[in-house]
């Protein structure tokens, strides 16, 4: 008889939802944890981003039927409360129009296999960084100075994806207009010749074991680059796994051949002025 009447309260009756629907979702993330450990039907990365937007769904859907429940009880007020504030009912109106339309693309991003856990991405040409979150509404990605960046999906004006089996290293020396582009052409040359020897492990192959595009000089790219200088570049297809390596030791080479041959590089004439 206790417990009857202790049901019959509304609080311990929304108590007793509230743990049903925590046990409901944590029961369904485990369904599907167990269903992705027991099958191979997706690679890892795509796994671990489906995991990730499940626990977003379930954990929205399950907090979206404990308010509806909540307000079930409180139903013959809700109406007088929003009838009676007209700026409230328009400013969540709009407020629901951004995060219903974060909802959409992050859903239409996830379907389309766009983006996946794990990725390197470029977003709006300026923040470049690892996917370490997704979620319903936005992605987090972290960059390389350390800065772990926030976006929602509604903001993405422009996204590049370097993860699809392969990148380009594209890395570059910016030298003063005076220097001798004859001698520069034949140090960079070198330095793609050095490469290659070096660090042929990280370039994609084909089926056959060869190298899809080995390290290349691709001359000048680049005219009067803020009044500045010419920019010299060299790029070469490598292993997405391979990228962050293979783009420092390019680097590495690049500056090391500077040195080295005495390239006028950007500032050099203007310190020696000083």
């Amino acid at each position: 008889m206790f417990f009857l009447d202790l049901f019959k309260q509304v609080p311990f009756r929304i108590l007793m939802v509230a743990l049903l629907i925590i046990l409901t979702v944590y029961l369904i993330r485990k369904s599907i944890k167990l269903f992705f450990d027991k099958t191979s039907l997706l690679d890892e990365r795509h796994e671990e981003t489906l995991m990730h937007f499940a626990n977003q769904v379930t954990k929205l859907m399950g907090l979206v039927f404990f308010l509806i429940y909540v307000l079930s009880h409180f139903v013959n007020f809700l109406p007088k409360l929003i009838t009676g504030s007209a700026v409230v009912a328009g400013a969540l109106a709009l407020i629901l129009q951004h995060i219903i339309r974060d909802y959409i693309m992050g859903i239409t991003y996830l379907f389309e296999r766009q983006i996946r856990h794990g990725d390197f991405v470029i977003i709006n040409g300026n923040r470049q960084g690892k996917i370490e979150e997704i979620s319903l509404r936005h992605i987090k990605i972290r960059q390389y100075d350390g800065y772990l960046y926030t976006i929602s999906y509604s903001n993405i004006t422009e996204l590049q994806n370097g993860n699809r089996g392969m990148r380009r290293v594209n890395e570059s020396l910016l030298l003063n207009y005076k220097q001798n582009p004859d001698e520069a052409f034949k140090v960079i040359e070198e330095v793609a010749e050095t490469c290659n020897q070096k660090y042929t492990e990280y370039l994609l192959k084909d089926e056959f074991g060869e190298p899809v595009e080995c390290y290349k000089f691709n001359k000048i790219t680049e005219l009067n680059v803020d009044l500045r200088g010419h920019k010299y570049s060299l790029s070469g297809l490598v292993n997405e796994g391979d990228f962050v390596e293979a783009s420092k030791m390019v680097r590495y080479e690049l500056a090391l051949a500077a040195y080295k041959n005495d390239l006028l590089m950007v500032d050099s004439l203007e310190t020696s002025n000083e």
